[in-house]
């Protein structure tokens, strides 16, 4: 099984930078899971998707067919 993100309980510190909009399209249970996890851990939907995108990024393997 692949390591886990560890996602910490943090204070409401909102305006960080250097982010780009875009729109993106996400099953409800997802969603769902996303603001239960949000609730728990104080950060925002946003946050958390940007934490698990980077977490994939950096732990994405490319296999050769």
């Amino acid at each position: 099984m692949a390591n886990k993100l560890k996602i910490t309980k943090r204070s409401n510190v909102k305006g960080e930078d250097g982010y780009k909009v875009f729109s993106v399209r996400i099953k409800e249970e997802i969603v769902d899971s996303l603001d239960e996890i949000a609730a728990e851990t104080n950060r925002s939907r946003n946050e958390l998707i940007n934490m698990m995108l980077e977490f994939g990024v950096n732990n994405c393997e490319i296999e050769e067919k």
